[in-house]
């Protein structure tokens, strides 16, 4: 499947293509357990009706928490981005969350001992850590910012808590990555 190369786009009114490799039953049976109804219905009230758009993406991860009703909010983040997760933690407790910032050098490890192929004994990120702490906090949703490649990666796989990202780490482009397309 490249739908970038297609030309009918059939999908985009409401057409199936000849070229999905899915399930559409089982897929939609997928969609409509609780779990993922609640998820869909909550992103709905997001971009429906006119919404898309009119919110930012802090605004719209608060928003999303309320309507999940999700309490306990973990933040994992670069110590590099240390002032901006101060913020974000800052917005989530005035808006009623109880919060849990965790930053990616907790542990205290070298870099000698999480990858064996290094020398470096300076601190190391750590992002298997802060997805245990976050585990261990037992947290309803976790928002990651600014991880680096790779680290997001690790961190992803095994945190247990629905995961969503607010800030991506592009030094180069200030944090902001669809500008490397404008080039």
């Amino acid at each position: 499947m490249d739908c970038i190369k297609c030309n009918t786009k059939s999908c985009r009114i409401t057409e199936q293509c000849h070229a999905q490799k899915f399930d559409t039953e089982e897929l939609m049976l997928t969609y409509h357990l609780p779990e993922n109804m609640k998820i869909i219905q909550a992103a709905a009230k997001l971009v429906d009706n006119g919404r898309a758009g009119t919110l930012s993406r802090l605004q719209e991860v608060i928003e999303f928490s309320k309507s999940m009703k999700f309490q306990r909010i973990g933040i994992a983040y670069c110590y590099g981005m240390e002032i901006e997760a101060a913020l974000i933690t800052t917005i989530f407790r005035e808006s009623g969350f109880k919060v849990f910032p965790v930053s990616c050098t907790t542990g205290g490890f070298k870099q000698s001992e999480v990858n064996i192929s290094s020398k470096i004994e300076k601190v190391s990120c750590n992002p298997l850590a802060q997805a245990g702490q976050l585990n261990k906090e037992n947290v309803d949703f976790t928002i990651t910012v600014g991880l680096c490649m790779g680290h997001d990666i690790l961190f992803n796989k095994h945190i247990n808590s629905y995961t969503s990202t607010l800030i991506v780490k592009d030094r180069v482009h200030d944090h902001n990555p669809i500008d490397a397309l404008k080039n």
